[in-house]
């Protein structure tokens, strides 16, 4: 199979974080054809091998399933260069385009590695490679977390999921999670107890703490020119979806129709006791994460101190409202290794490939940030670099697009950075 077909077979197959299982069955078929070892874990993960010289250095090769939408049909189109969608959802590019490039990679050097003029993929002249593909990516990544660590022998790793041709991307940010949540005692119906002015609206009040709250870049390093330390705001909900959530479901309301959807038929005769709004905190600097989180807190506390007890007709009230956040780590900080071995390949790789490399950090999570912070088989640390090899445009939205040159560019640059190795 040609890359461009493993890419558009995969791609119209819907793959939602954690409806991944027609994509699997299709990677796991592919290979099979081809004589290739893979298999799946309980958790849904996908595991490939294809056996090399024991002598030579291996590598496994990574990237994820599942992609940002939901399971409407992909209808994709192909013009000006691109690969693109009807605009009516998501391509799966992320990561599919990683996925594809891994199979591709796998099938020529399965039917290269007997050959003998089959170049530096012939007479197995090449260490183990190995390759997963991950459930669940884009929402909790709980398929690199249910990777089964143990049964990989490769130190290095190259996770394929940057959207630019030549990004290798050798350190990252941390991502934690962070959740404001406000609870007020005492509700009530919109019109009969609207005038008693000890029933706060939640909704309301969550508003007074986002406008507080910094958004956006929180810390810029001039020198590079890259943003150190960010928080951005995902969602706000309140007391009142509760019955539209579930007239969406049962309307079979998907994406931005369903939460149009519930706006519009929440309810608003509800005084609201309970209102939420979730946030990323992405950062390099752990000082700057701290000073970030204490400032936040101070929020929350002067918060706590207007709405606190009150007393009325000699009797102590309970707060008109009170509020929390609770912090969780959602990625480690992948640190740079000292071990260059993998940035000296690339190097001339590029070369011979005729590709700009642009060894940096980033300031999004990945699946690097896992590996770097695991073991394999041996008791030794993967060493992970996350690498471009398309340009794919407007990730995460209907308008996205992949550039086949540049993809098809990326996967000679794959190939030269193999037979390097």
């Amino acid at each position: 199979m040609e890359l461009l077909e493993i890419f558009k077979t995969l791609v119209k197959i819907p793959s939602p974080s954690m409806e991944e299982e027609n994509v699997a069955k299709k990677i796991i078929e592919i290979l099979d054809n081809a004589g290739i070892n893979a298999w799946q874990d309980d958790f849904g993960n996908v595991y490939a091998k294809v056996k090399g010289d024991k002598n030579k250095p291996g590598i496994l090769l990574s990237a994820h399933m599942d992609v940002v939408g939901d399971d409407r049909a992909v209808n994709i189109v192909e013009k000006d260069g691109f690969i693109e969608t009807d605009k009516t959802r998501t391509l799966g590019a992320d990561d599919k385009a990683g996925v594809a490039a891994i199979i591709k990679l796998l099938l020529d050097i399965k039917e290269n590695s007997n050959k003998p003029d089959g170049g530096a993929f012939g007479k197995k002249d090449f260490g183990t490679i190995e390759a997963v593909f991950t459930k669940d990516e884009e929402n909790s990544m709980s398929g690199i977390h249910n990777v089964e660590f143990g049964r990989l022998n490769s130190e290095y790793i190259l996770v394929l999921d940057s959207d630019k041709l030549g990004n290798f991307e050798v350190s990252g940010a941390g991502y934690l999670k962070l959740t404001v949540s406000i609870k007020t005692p005492f509700g009530g119906h919109s019109g009969l107890d609207i005038a008693d002015s000890k029933r706060l609206n939640a909704a309301k009040l969550i508003s007074e703490i986002v406008s507080k709250i910094p958004q956006g870049v929180y810390k810029f390093d001039n020198k590079t020119k890259k943003v150190i330390t960010s928080i951005n705001i995902g969602a706000i909900a309140a007391g009142g979806l509760e019955n539209s959530i579930y007239q969406a479901v049962n309307e079979g309301l998907k994406g931005e129709a369903a939460v149009e959807f519930m706006a519009e038929n929440a309810m608003s005769n509800i005084i609201n006791t309970s209102a939420f709004a979730h946030y990323s905190i992405r950062s390099s600097d752990n000082r700057a994460q701290e000073e970030l989180i204490s400032e936040i807190e101070e929020i929350i506390n002067n918060f706590n101190e207007r709405y606190g007890e009150i007393e009325e007709e000699g009797f102590n009230l309970p707060a008109l409202a009170h509020a929390e956040i609770k912090v969780e780590e959602h990625l480690p900080v992948f640190e740079k290794s000292d071990d260059e071995f993998l940035i000296n390949i690339a190097k001339k790789a590029a070369d011979k490939a005729n590709i700009n490399l642009k060894v940096s950090s980033f300031h999004a999570g990945a699946e690097t940030h896992i590996y770097a912070n695991r073991k394999n088989a041996s008791g030794k640390n993967f060493k992970p670099v996350l690498m471009g090899i398309a340009d794919v445009f407007n990730m995460h939205s209907a308008d996205e697009k992949i550039d086949i040159q540049s993809y098809k560019k990326g996967c000679e640059f794959l190939k030269e950075f193999l037979k390097e190795l």
